[in-house]
């Protein structure tokens, strides 16, 4: 019982200037050590989600696992309730236990489950292995995003998670290539090959592991836990590694008062979620559910699209998907500079309604025939390379608009939500609608996401929440400020 409920510290109040020393450090190599150990979680996500998608098409085969059209997508839903699942045990663990403890755990699940998929004798084993690695990866996104938005200067906050949440592509880009060779059948097998696809999760988060060993607590939660000493002594040993003269450093601007606390009660959670910040809630979730059903919907069942319509074959599809994934990395890294420079809300609300016009125009001319395997793809990236910033932001927003106490748990929430009402039922029902051979049904889906991706445009202009260059403590006051 003791690692759930932890024994009481004794409040206490400080003033603290660790927020301020955090947020007036220079970029360093450290700061690079923080990006490529934590942000590898986006490329292990995106890595599985590829896999799935590429070997779709594969797994119908009955010298597979002979999965019918409805399986595979429900596949994907089955990948998706396990993210969810694992999101909200993990994310309320992670601002109970600290940041590095949970990321640590949960990788660890990632790799167990991701190795056993590859085992997969039926669709129920499936399914079982999907769920359990989608849980290691939604607990990842809680206990990352918490400590990358903490560690991380608040003026380049913005760029550094829109381009790290968009390394999901570079994982993407991998497993496009990974199936591309694997299943190739002049090299392996497609059973096998399929296979063996899996293990390159698996290698990437062993190497991670070592990694992720140097990465400190964040001593933003240390702080608010009672942790002065450990805190202060993180806090030096951070500036250590950043600068020759730590002691040169600028003055931080701003010191903060608090009454420390071990844990935070379900009551404060709700109360700060629904009741005290219920706009921002209302802006996250709107968010969250439209890139959820975006993506989903459509990745998931990217290579159903390409075979059934277009003929495609199955150890091809990885072809269509290389140029999409690196179309959808380049994106980010174009475009993320200008949600700390021009705004968070003119940027994320400009993104969501130009990839929520571009999605219905490429659906209609899918449905009159206009397009072919290669000109699909093509529009798919041109969508995409807006897309990705948009559900990039999604994440940054819900991460940086709550209370330091309940952060990890409010990212879940959303994800959670997010994933449950615009992500686990779209692949299902995609999936379903490709299996009617009909591309005015398809259509009528493909208008869907768009109008949600719009809705949500102007949602964020409405309740949008200028956070650019801003301290998280600026953005909103820590629930222990005193």
């Amino acid at each position: 019982m003791h690692l759930f409920f932890p024994r009481d510290i004794e409040s206490d109040i400080i003033e603290t200037d660790i927020p301020g020393r955090l947020d007036r450090l220079p970029w360093s190599k450290w700061h690079w050590l923080i990006v490529v150990a934590l942000g590898i979680t986006w490329v292990l996500d995106g890595l599985e989600v590829t896999l799935a998608g590429a070997i779709g098409g594969v797994l119908r085969r009955p010298d597979t696992l002979g999965l019918s059209d409805t399986q595979v997508g429900a596949s994907a839903t089955f990948y998706l309730i396990g993210a969810v699942s694992g999101a909200l045990l993990f994310g309320y663990l992670t601002d109970l236990l600290g940041r590095k403890k949970l990321f640590m755990v949960t990788l660890l699940l990632y790799l167990l489950s991701t190795a056993l998929t590859a085992f997969s004798w039926s669709f129920a084993s499936y399914a079982v292995f999907r769920t359990l690695t989608g849980a290691g990866i939604g607990g990842e996104y809680s206990a990352i995003n918490s400590a990358i938005d903490e560690l991380i200067p608040a003026r380049v906050r913005g760029t550094v998670d829109l381009i790290i949440n968009s390394t999901f592509w570079i994982g993407a880009a991998l497993g496009s290539v990974g199936t591309i060779v694997l299943l190739d059948k002049g090299w392996v097998s497609v059973n096998l090959g399929w296979r063996l696809a899996f293990g390159i999760g698996a290698l990437l988060g062993c190497i991670i592991l070592i990694l992720r060993h140097w990465v400190p607590e964040s001593p933003r939660w240390l702080i608010i836990h009672g942790h002065k000493q450990e805190a202060g002594r993180t806090m030096a040993g951070i500036e250590q590694h950043v600068a020759d003269r730590p002691d040169e450093l600028p003055r931080p601007e701003y010191t903060l008062r608090i009454r420390t606390r071990s844990h935070t009660t379900f009551s404060e959670i709700w109360d700060a979620i629904f009741h005290k910040h219920r706009r921002r809630s209302l802006l996250g979730l709107t968010l969250m559910i439209a890139q959820a059903f975006f993506y989903n919907a459509i990745f998931f069942t990217y290579a159903l699209v390409l075979v059934v319509f277009y003929g495609v074959p199955d150890q091809k599809v990885g072809l269509y998907l290389l140029p999409f994934a690196l179309g959808n990395f380049v994106g980010p890294l174009t475009l993320g500079r200008l949600f700390d420079s021009i705004g968070r809300k003119p940027m994320i609300a400009t993104t969501y309604f130009i990839s929520g016009t571009l999605l219905f125009i490429t659906g209609w001319l899918f449905k009159a025939g206009h397009l072919t395997a290669h000109t699909q793809a093509l529009a798919w990236t041109m969508i995409f390379f807006v897309a990705s910033s948009a559900a990039s932001a999604a994440y940054l927003t819900v991460s940086e608009i709550f209370p330091l106490e309940i952060r990890g748990m409010a990212i879940a929430v959303f994800y959670a939500l997010g994933t449950l009402v615009g992500g686990v039922g779209a692949p299902a029902l995609f999936g379903y609608l490709i299996s009617t051979h009909s591309r005015t049904n398809l259509f009528y889906g493909y208008s869907l996401g768009a109008a949600l991706m719009i809705i949500a445009a102007a949602t964020e202009l409405k309740l949008g929440v200028e956070a650019e260059r801003q301290s998280l403590e600026a953005v909103t006051d820590p629930l222990s400020k005193s």
